[in-house]
């Protein structure tokens, strides 16, 4: 019998790239950009300490291929308008070490917020707390080809990948939900409908692409809400894109619908997907990576010699220790996770994007205070909006 690998065994995907490692840095929406979607040298410095720290890949959250509906305004924005040099200068610095770079192809949909951008999705939605008007169908098919050209701007700029996103609530899952979408059409109805959005958006970056550049594709195992999207449609959809020319799946899971618990947020101890991925293995032959609640090497490499995913996607734990890959390679066993006196909603989201910073600054990690975390978010999150609205010329809903 052949020994399975460790967490420090090469693994080589299915378009032939040898990620020297087992260890990727998910993606995070870092708010790092200059909230003109163009990356800062704060950010190519972020992603260059990751590299240097010994991950095998990093993945950028979020870029947006069409400003009209960024996840928030610290997103990246790749069109014809981009700052060129300002994004080959992520792609060089975040590929160093023998890293490889990917950039998270976004499109929030419904969650996009209104005083940015201009919400969307496969319905209708008329709540309190959330309000967006359907697609048409015309502007559905225009999808995939919007998608493609993004992913073929980052391969032209040196990325080493892209994540196509189709998890947390955002477009491309709200469409596989049939709590969201509820189209009597071609794209709703049916799973293989409500699949079909995403078939097309992976097959049109797929073939937009060289074969050496890495597609790889962040799904939901359930959205965790009565009447969504559940795990045995998961598996199908998985099974579905066996043969897709996909080279990575990224399990995850969760949605940021208002009201929801994130998955980041749980309370519960050990990594969150493992066990779903094990099943995964029955329906798929294609690389699968399990991203939330890894905390240590022994965690990360039990997922790993057990056969039950081929990478780990670590994100908080980076966070604490940019070296992280380093560290365990040595014996080190993970960081020391903060503990914080009492939580708010969003809470331990606003101080580990105030920690992201940290890192990209050089600086020492931020003080436990949740309060001083959300306000010093807030405040950068504003200005980040303003410049939005002014460079992109959305109006304030």
């Amino acid at each position: 019998m052949t020994a399975l690998p460790n967490l420090f065994a090469p693994l080589t995907l299915p378009n032939g790239l040898r990620l020297k490692n087992r260890i990727v840095k998910s993606a995070m929406s870092d708010m790092l950009g200059d909230g003109r979607g163009n990356p800062t040298p704060d950010q190519a410095r972020l992603y260059e300490r990751w590299a240097e720290g010994g991950v095998a890949a990093s993945i950028i959250g979020e870029v947006q291929g069409d400003p009209r509906f960024p996840e928030a305004a610290g997103n990246l924005v790749l069109d014809a308008a981009s700052d060129k040099t300002a994004f080959r200068t992520l792609a060089r610095r975040g590929s160093a070490n023998g890293a490889s770079l990917w950039v998270q192809l976004g499109h929030a949909g419904a969650l996009t917020p209104r005083d940015i951008g201009k919400p969307v999705g496969p319905s209708a939605i008329d709540l309190p707390e959330l309000q967006a008007r359907a697609l048409t169908t015309q502007e559905i098919r225009a999808l995939p080809g919007q998608f493609a050209v993004t992913a073929r701007r980052a391969e032209a700029l040196g990325f080493g990948g892209v994540q196509i996103h189709a998890a947390h609530g955002f477009l491309l899952s709200q469409f596989l939900s049939p709590l969201f979408n509820r189209r009597g059409d071609r794209y709703g109805g049916s799973l293989e409908n409500r699949m079909r959005l995403l078939i097309e958006v992976t097959a049109a970056v797929r073939s937009a692409v060289s074969p050496d550049f890495v597609v790889a594709l962040k799904l939901n195992s359930s959205d965790g809400l009565q009447g969504g999207f559940e795990e045995h449609e998961a598996l199908r959809v998985i099974a579905a894109l066996d043969r897709s020319g996909l080279d990575l799946i990224d399990i995850s899971g969760g949605t940021y619908f208002p009201g929801a618990p994130a998955s980041s947020d749980r309370v519960a101890s050990g990594p969150y997907f493992v066990d779903f991925a094990k099943r995964v293995r029955r329906v798929t032959t294609l690389p699968l990576m399990a991203t939330g609640g890894f905390k240590t090497h022994a965690e990360a490499e039990s997922a790993i010699v057990t056969g039950a995913v081929d990478a780990v996607g670590i994100a908080r734990a980076l966070v604490l220790d940019p070296s992280l890959a380093k560290a365990w390679a040595q014996g080190d066993p993970g960081p020391q996770f903060p503990r914080f006196q009492s939580t708010k909603p969003g809470g331990l989201t606003a101080w580990y994007t105030m920690a992201i910073r940290a890192v990209s600054e050089e600086r020492a990690p931020p003080s436990l205070d949740i309060e001083v975390a959300l306000g010093e978010l807030s405040a950068i999150s504003d200005a980040q909006n303003r410049a939005w609205r002014a460079r992109f010329g959305i109006d304030a809903a």
